[in-house]
């Protein structure tokens, strides 16, 4: 039987998902619900306004801005090309005419007779969404995109840098606790998402952005390298648009933090299928969490159609990470499960339980506070 446990982290051999694709503004939805999707398929486009481009006229045609109206060749709304003629004097005579040829295309916004300006306007850019998730389409939102449900094994990661990204599973360590070093990161990963166990290092982050990985998902991270590939200290943020070549998602915690054997055992088990990895993270709160999202066959599902998921339960003795401040990264034990609501700092109530620290420390957090990181 899988299990997804919330609140928190979520490792799941297989978990009913759902992806919501939308657009940042009102555009063409290219799907239907029922349709059966691509994880790179294209299922919303729009187009942005292309970018405003003065060029004064006057001073490129050596002529008064009075001038320049009757100078032109296109007039206003007409399209114009990279070297197509754009304005040309008059000359003396019929000679000694002066030509602009555009070295930008685009549509002619305006065309001012007082500052000589010629406003283009440049072509539209295309801006699409892709269903990031292999599945069906259960619910369209009109001029924005759609929502896409599938069958997953699904693994959330404590944190992530990178974007989203595709390619079969690649497994590069013989077991959840060897560290991801730069000698295991082969040419052949290219193009792969790359498992690693424990810590993985600068060197081999290098590596990895050499040889033309998509993702690497490890156990752990030195801050120090992060903030070394990052070139700044991240601090409170939501992360997913760096450029660093890569995705790159931490599934336990920043040091020397072995991947948890459940995760590694998971992910190895679908060595070779296809992944989706999305590294978006918002810092400390918890609340956009990086994933790696392997789709199931319809062969696996009708295998084992009777496997379910549960979800939300918490007991004493299981294993815990906290995803929030003051003890943000710190791994635990859970001690007691109080059934009364307690009083927070901040003065409301929530139920809350006892986590026994690794150092030894035993402290009380809400218990929203906190992940699952073992089954």
């Amino acid at each position: 039987m899988a299990k997804a446990y919330t609140p928190g982290l979520k490792v799941a051999a297989r978990v009913l998902h759902r992806a919501r694709r939308l657009l940042p503004i009102r555009g063409d939805v290219l799907v239907k619900v029922g349709d059966r999707v691509g994880a790179q398929q294209i299922v919303a486009q729009t187009f942005m306004p292309g970018d405003v481009m003065p060029l004064n006229l006057a001073n490129l045609l050596a002529s008064s801005p009075a001038d320049v109206p009757g100078c032109m060749l296109k007039k206003e709304g007409d399209r114009i090309a990279v070297g197509e003629p754009l304005a040309r004097t008059k000359g003396i005579f019929g000679k000694f005419r002066t030509e602009y040829p555009s070295k930008l295309a685009g549509t002619i916004e305006s065309i001012s007779s007082v500052t000589g300006q010629v406003i283009l306007r440049g072509e539209p850019q295309a801006l699409q969404v892709d269903a990031f998730l292999a599945g069906r389409v259960v619910e369209i939102i009109p001029d924005e995109g759609c929502i896409i449900e599938a069958e997953v094994t699904l693994v959330q990661g404590i944190f992530g840098i990178g974007g989203e990204t595709y390619g079969p599973i690649r497994i590069a360590c013989k077991s959840h606790a060897q560290e991801l070093t730069a000698d295991l990161i082969l040419p052949e990963m290219k193009g792969c998402v790359v498992v690693g166990g424990a810590r993985i290092d600068m060197d081999a982050i290098q590596r990895a952005r050499q040889v033309g990985v998509s993702a690497v998902v490890t156990g752990g991270l030195d801050d120090k390298d992060l903030e070394e590939l990052l070139g700044y200290n991240l601090g409170v943020a939501i992360t997913g648009s760096e450029r660093v070549g890569l995705t790159l998602i931490v599934t336990e915690g920043f040091g020397e933090i072995a991947m948890a054997e459940r995760t590694f055992k998971l992910l190895a088990s679908r060595q070779g299928d296809q992944a989706a990895v999305n590294g978006a993270t918002q810092i400390r709160a918890g609340v956009m969490r990086p994933e790696i999202v392997i789709p199931l066959t319809e062969q696996e599902i009708a295998r084992d159609s009777e496997s379910v998921v549960t979800e939300g339960y918490l007991d004493i003795g299981m294993p815990v990470r906290i995803i929030r401040d003051p003890y943000f990264g710190l791994i635990g034990s859970v001690s007691a499960l109080p059934s009364e609501l307690r009083v927070l700092a901040s003065g409301s109530k929530a139920r809350v339980l006892e986590v026994k620290l690794e150092s030894g420390e035993d402290v009380v957090i809400p218990r929203a506070n906190v992940e699952l990181i073992e089954g």
